[in-house]
């Protein structure tokens, strides 16, 4: 029998009420209706960008608010389904009571995570590049681990993932791999991850099965809209086509279709071969240079380490934020936060990352319990 009480519910409606007033919910609704009677103007549609921007917001505040709307309704359902199970001694629907409440806090663990996030870049997509540091061609085949742990990651999340670039190592795993996460607050959430991220394992290369350390450096950026001026100076940038190589079946044109960017006064270079056509490379390449040099811009004007992506360290021994040991023992340790679990496989194999991610954004802001 499940264990539920009316304290229970009473300190998740009180959750639910706080995270009614960080959304601005009253507000929120009110944006809907204004959004609407925008989307209904046949003049709004002589803008493409313009509509296609009000309908973005149009469907982010309807988001927020059928979010708080199904948590309202859950909550509900789970009273009632108490006070039934009360009356009649029912397990059954004290069970269903119990269900959920339980579902209605991982909810609310959602929705005050998405409060948490202050800045609007937060709420976009972003750009994660993973890159191999110290541990010879072994640090290859780690980086192509992380590459296939965040690619499960954003697949059990329902993001959008666009590969930018994934060359093969070169004899194990990949060169680096960088790729764009569209999907509601991609960049809050994954910002967490930026870092070195160290793997003790028995190398999978050495006769002797001697352990082995390794480690990756995963950089993480938002997109930036449109709107965000980067000034960028075609005289300024080199730009090289080359041979596209695939990795893992992936097929590729056979032109010189691939796009390396070098950005001449920063010595910033991008890479994007993934895409069919020299165009598309060259685009999404850009895109990709002008995060960077936004980030770079950050750095310029604050004169202090970027908060955006945090120092820039060797990717290699003291300097990592998470470990993943597979032997002697098995755990996987995030040393910021102190978040841990022993179950390696649902990490790197399912992607369940929200546990780490959820605490570092805890403990970044303040909050008592990582977990």
């Amino acid at each position: 029998m499940a264990d539920i009480t009316n304290e229970t519910l009473d300190a998740l409606r009180a959750r639910l009420a706080e995270v009614e007033g960080y959304l601005h919910i009253d507000e929120r609704r009110l944006d809907v209706k204004r959004l609407e009677d925008q989307s209904g103007d046949p003049a709004l549609w002589n803008d493409a960008d313009a509509a296609r921007e009000v309908m973005a917001q149009l469907a982010s505040a309807k988001a927020d608010v059928a979010a708080i709307d199904n948590a309202r309704e859950k909550l509900d359902d789970a009273a009632a389904a108490l006070e039934l199970a009360e009356e009649t001694g029912d397990d059954d629907l004290r069970d269903e009571a119990a269900s959920s409440a339980a579902e209605l806090e991982g909810e609310l663990s959602e929705l005050e995570l998405s409060s948490w996030f202050t800045d609007d870049l937060d709420h976009g997509d972003a750009i994660v590049t993973v890159t191999p540091g110290q541990g010879g061609l072994e640090a290859q085949d780690w980086c192509e681990m992380l590459f296939r742990m965040y690619l499960r990651y954003c697949d059990r999340r329902g993001w959008k993932v666009d590969v930018n670039d994934c060359p093969a190592g070169e004899v194990i795993g990949i060169d680096r791999a960088t790729f764009t996460v569209h999907g509601k607050n991609a960049y809050g959430m994954l910002r967490a991850e930026g870092g070195v991220h160290r793997l003790v394992r028995i190398s999978p290369t050495d006769a002797q099965k001697r352990r082995q350390t390794t480690f990756a450096g995963v950089e993480v950026l938002p997109v930036l809209p449109d709107e965000v001026e980067v000034d960028i100076d075609p005289k300024d940038l080199r730009i090289d086509v080359y041979h596209a190589t695939g990795h893992g079946g992936q097929g590729v044109n056979t032109t010189d279709s691939a796009v390396r960017i070098t950005h001449l006064p920063t010595g910033t270079v991008v890479t994007c071969q993934n895409e069919r056509s020299q165009l598309q490379n060259k685009a999404f390449a850009m895109k990709i240079l002008r995060s960077r040099l936004y980030e770079k811009e950050l750095e310029k004007r604050a004169a202090e380490l970027d908060e955006l992506r945090g120092p820039k360290r060797e990717i290699g021994f003291g300097n990592q934020i998470r470990s993943y040991v597979l032997y002697p023992y098995q755990m996987v340790k995030d040393l910021r936060t102190g978040v841990e679990t022993g179950n390696v496989e649902s990490v790197l194999d399912d992607g369940e990352l929200d546990k780490f991610i959820v605490g570092y954004h805890r403990w970044a802001t303040g909050e008592t319990d990582p977990e």
